[in-house]
């Protein structure tokens, strides 16, 4: 009687589990609930074939010839988005015989296969001026140019506009931004091996403020040591972060006046001390909440602070390697995304450090990643990469059915 008692009572669980599966069909962690096969490779997104267009299609003397390491990219408008990029570099042969390489080591042979990409654009693109005396960066007009730096491109992908004028300064464009709280859409760019921050009009005619002393590192009021981003707490305070060299972040007012800085220099790999850290690379803010969220690169890990620089929270942001966080975005619903360049991944989480979501595939296929270091959404929800190992920019659309849980916030409410 007992060991009927015990064969009924595992039925009954077992039916139960089965209804509970089939009432809830989807549940699991899916970016579209319910999708019956198929697999998350492009997380809530589709990628948007073909975006944007081959250069040569918006300069026509430009055959032969794409585009390079792309550092960052901003989203004025779903028809109007900036991006910053280390120049040109040529278009590769659709195929190139295999060939070995005893002189690097045996059993080598390139290109390696397996849809493995044929280059790494953030070396194959030297830095502008910087480091080629012996041609040790490469031969300029054959294996890189040196033009474009600066473009803007339509929604359809289109190049509609060129900040070519300012080729000449840029010694490696970082960042690209423009304040949500600024009604003329003033543009700032932030350039990392050239030590400075420059503010333009929105059409890029004009330079208007520049602060650190370009061509110059340093670790003062006037000096930046490699800078890497900035982001805009309100009409009058931003931050920015300096950056691969310095340990700090300073706070400005808008008008270039430095209200407070804080940082110390840390012990990669594994600094867990708060305020110290090693490759201050990426930072966001929440505004609703006045916190700052500093990307602590080196030692892998996310430091909060309020809006004064005081200590309030971190957390690991998974295993080093293969994690390599570069830039951290927060969006309208207060959800801190990173991109991960050693997973090729997106990885969300909430103000709190708990994890939500992560997305992503190697590769360089169309909607796969290497190398995502900028990310930026628009309002209407499409979501934009610029990747500096692949040297690309991408443009994602939100899938039909996918959680919007998982998908990355839109931008904070803007005054224009």
């Amino acid at each position: 009687m007992k060991k009927l008692t015990v064969i009924l009572l595992l039925f009954v669980l077992s039916s139960c589990s089965q209804e509970e599966q089939a009432q809830a069909p989807g549940t699991g962690f899916a970016a579209v609930p319910g999708l019956k096969g198929g697999q998350d490779v492009f997380g809530p997104y589709d990628p948007v074939q073909g975006w944007p267009k081959p250069l040569a299609e918006s300069l026509p003397d430009h055959e032969g010839w794409t585009w390079s390491q792309a550092t960052d990219i901003f989203v004025e408008s779903p028809d109007r988005i900036l991006v910053a990029q280390k120049g040109e570099l040529p278009v590769l042969p659709a195929s190139i015989p295999r060939t070995w390489l005893p002189e690097i080591g045996p059993g080598i042979k390139f290109p390696v296969g397996g849809r493995v990409p044929l280059r790494e654009s953030s070396s194959a693109t030297p830095s502008h001026g910087i480091g080629n005396e012996d041609g040790s960066n490469g031969r300029p007009g054959i294996d890189w140019r040196w033009e474009h730096v600066i473009v803007v491109f339509d929604g359809e992908g289109n190049m509609i506009e060129d900040w070519s004028q300012w080729d000449s300064i840029w010694g490696r464009p970082h960042d690209i931004e423009i304040s949500p709280y600024d009604p003329e859409k003033h543009v700032w760019i932030v350039d990392a091996d050239n030590h400075f921050v420059s503010k333009f009009t929105n059409d890029g005619k004009e330079r208007l403020l520049t602060l650190g002393t370009p061509g110059e590192p340093g670790n003062d009021d006037t000096h930046f040591a490699r800078p890497t981003f900035i982001a805009f707490m309100d009409a009058n305070i931003w931050y920015l972060a300096d950056g691969y060299d310095n340990t700090r972040v300073i706070k400005y007012d808008m008008a270039g006046n430095i209200l407070g800085q804080w940082g110390e220099k840390g012990t990669p790999p594994n600094e867990t001390r708060p305020g110290y850290w090693n490759n201050v690379h990426g930072i966001a803010v929440d505004p609703t909440t006045r916190r700052v969220f500093v990307n602590d690169r080196n030692n892998g890990r996310v430091q909060v602070f309020d809006e004064d620089g005081t200590f309030l929270d971190q957390w690991n942001m998974g295993p080093r390697p293969p994690m390599n966080i570069h830039d951290i975005y927060m969006g309208d619903d207060g959800v801190l995304w990173a991109a991960d360049q050693g997973s090729s991944k997106l990885n969300g989480y909430d103000a709190s450090g708990n994890f939500v979501y992560s997305w992503g595939t190697f590769g360089d296929c169309q909607g796969c990643m290497w190398g995502v270091h900028g990310f930026h959404t628009d309002m209407d929800g499409n979501l934009y990469t610029s990747e500096v190992r692949t040297g690309r920019v991408q443009k994602y659309t939100p899938r039909e059915g996918a959680n919007p849980a998982f998908l990355v916030g839109k931008p904070w409410p803007r005054v224009w």
